[in-house]
């Protein structure tokens, strides 16, 4: 929500994430962590705003306090929270195989972007990756670099490739101005230290950064472990599914038990 031009927000009932727009207008944001529409109230009053202007370059701050980080994040850059392009559902295998299908359904609207980028995280291994573009139908091209050859193809990662680095890279035509795709990817990750079994209890433990997660079960198990607040609910074929909220610009540990039931 944009408030009008001069007015400044003095309350507002759930917490929300607030920015302020080019033009100097207040943005304010709210993620709805359940399923329930909320009774949600913003008050704002004619104010006298100072136009934005230029942004001060980063610099050593003095702090008064040991927190971390140890000086203030000048130009700190985040993303809005509510802002739902991306829909991400694991689905766990049996815990023996350490293994786990995903697919994140992901809107791009920047104009001239031909590629998406999905890097492997450490530990992980993916393999049988696909992609549609869910607009016309069609599967795309994929690749899966790893190592050196990440940098031979001139692709960026946020960092120099180690031979351990992974990334899988989905092809499409560059995005038109004032345009949009929507794309499908759907993998399946092996990682044996995050997601186990340990005696009889399946382990997951792993941080997702993206406001929107969803986790379900192997068949035949029953969540007994969740650290994080989710809220559950049974598919239609009786696996049990989490969906996590994450409203701020952080990740959440999500750690996760569950057993088999009984002659399962």
């Amino acid at each position: 929500m944009v408030l009008p031009a001069g007015y400044e927000l003095v309350e507002v009932n759930y917490p929300s994430q607030v920015t302020q727009e080019p033009d100097g207008r207040i943005k304010v944001s709210y993620l709805n962590p359940g399923p329930a529409a909320v009774p949600y109230l913003v008050t704002a009053k004619p104010g006298r705003l100072t136009a934005p202007g230029p942004r001060q370059e980063a610099g050593a701050v003095p702090t008064t306090t040991q927190t971390v980080p140890a000086a203030a994040r000048v130009n700190f850059q985040f993303t809005e929270r509510a802002f739902q392009d991306r829909e991400i559902v694991y689905f766990l295998e049996p815990p023996e195989t350490h293994a786990f299908r995903l697919y994140h359904d992901y809107t791009e609207s920047r104009p001239g972007t031909d590629r998406y980028l999905n890097v492997v995280r450490g530990g992980s291994r993916v393999s049988n990756p696909s992609a549609r573009n869910l607009d016309a139908g069609v599967p795309l091209k994929v690749e899966t670099l790893r190592g050196q050859e990440i940098a031979q193809r001139g692709i960026d990662i946020g960092g120099a490739p180690t031979p351990e680095s992974e990334v899988v890279v989905v092809w499409f035509d560059p995005v038109k101005p004032g345009h949009s795709i929507r794309l499908r990817i759907e993998e399946t990750y092996t990682d044996p230290n995050r997601y186990l079994l340990a005696g009889d209890e399946l382990v997951w433990d792993r941080a997702f950064g993206r406001p929107r997660n969803a986790v379900v079960l192997p068949a035949g198990w029953y969540l007994t472990t969740s650290a994080i607040p989710a809220v559950v609910s049974e598919t239609d074929d009786g696996r049990i599914r989490l969906d996590f909220t994450n409203d701020r610009p952080d990740e959440i540990a999500v750690f996760l038990k569950a057993m088999r039931r009984s002659g399962s």
